[in-house]
Parts: structure tokens; sequence; C-alpha cells
């Protein structure tokens, strides 16, 4: 391993309070707005990448992974059902109305089903849980869709790290690509409802 990166590692924390970090950046990447700014799934291949060098299981990882991003989804979606209305009229959420307005056609295009593919979809993951909640979707298929999509997460993010483990380029071309799959899958889904429903139109 190169000098630089064996500091680097040795430079982290160890034990709760490094999983308590990992925890917070999972949890953040799924608040609107915030998540804009929080590079959570390139920082938690790195974490996969890590275990390799003995910063905690992969089990443990992973089971802290899924707990942030769950518990991140829940909370986005309580401020939108509870205070929606009123944080739409605040700067940040003014300043990105564009991605605001996209995440709002996405769910009302694909209900449930955006919470689990917004999950992989960097810009409107955040934002996509809120609109959940200010739209007044139900709690339990939305816990639903928010479970299986960050358990998936949980487990895919970090095992991307640890498979690829024999370098950092080797780890980001990994994310990559799987980000490219999670975009074919939602093309194709896209696709598939566009033309059953123009076909039920004739």
């Amino acid at each position: 391993m190169e000098y630089w990166l064996q500091q680097f590692i040795e430079f982290l924390p160890d034990g709760s309070s490094y999983l308590l970090i990992l925890f917070m950046v999972a949890f953040a990447e799924s608040l609107p707005m915030i998540g804009l700014i929080v590079p959570g799934s390139t920082l938690i291949v790195f974490a996969g990448f890590f275990v390799l060098h003995g910063k905690c299981s992969f089990t443990l990882l992973v089971i802290v992974m899924t707990g942030g991003a769950l518990s991140g989804d829940l909370f986005s979606f309580w401020l939108g059902f509870y205070y929606g209305t009123r944080l739409l009229k605040f700067r940040s959420f003014q300043k990105h109305h564009k991605l605001v307005t996209r995440a709002e056609h996405f769910f009302v295009e694909h209900g449930g089903k955006s919470i689990f593919f917004a999950r992989f979809l960097g810009p409107i993951r955040g934002i996509t849980p809120f609109i959940a909640g200010l739209s007044g979707m139900p709690g339990r298929p939305f816990c639903g869709y928010a479970l299986i999509s960050a358990i998936l997460w949980g487990i895919c993010y970090p095992g991307l790290g640890y498979l690829g483990g024999s370098s950092w380029q080797n780890a980001q071309s990994l994310s990559a690509k799987f980000g490219l799959v999670i975009l074919l899958i939602l093309v194709a889904f896209i696709l598939h409802y566009w033309i059953r429903r123009n076909f039920k139109r004739k």
C-alpha cells in the first residue's frame, strides 16, 4: 500500500467514533439540500475499501450505512410531512427550484418506486423523501420502499469499495459502473411505463 494512504488510514478515528462519522455521512446525504453537498456514496465506497485495511468489519459497516440511510430518509419524510410548505419558502429551496420541481414530477410520475430509485440518483436523493412527505404519502409504503433501498445501498456501495480494494481508481470505476447500471434500469422502467401508458390510451 502507498505510504500516504497508510498514513491517511491511520489518521482516521477508530471504533465508535469512526462508525458515527460514517452514520452521519449516510444520514446527511438523505436530507434535502444538505445531500447536494455531501459526497456520501463516494465516501462509503472508500469506507468499503478501508475494511481491507482493518477499519471495522464489513458486516458492521453495512449495518451502520443502512441505518444512516434509512434514518435520513425517515427524517426527510418527516420534515416534508410537517414542515414542507414552510421550508419550500427558504432561500436554499428557492435557489434549487428546478431540482425541487424535477423531484416533484419524478414522484408524481412513479409514486413509491421513486423512493427506491432516488437513492441511487445523486441530485434528487435527498429531496425525494421530502417531497413524498410533503405530498402526504402514507407512511407504511414509504417505509417499505425506503428500507429496501437503504439495505441495497448499504450493501452495494461498501461492497464496491471492498471488491475494488486493490486501488482507489478501481473503487471509483466500480462505483461509476454501478451508477450506470442503476440509471439504465431506471431508463428501462420509465420507457416501459411510457409505452404501457400510451398503449392504454389507444
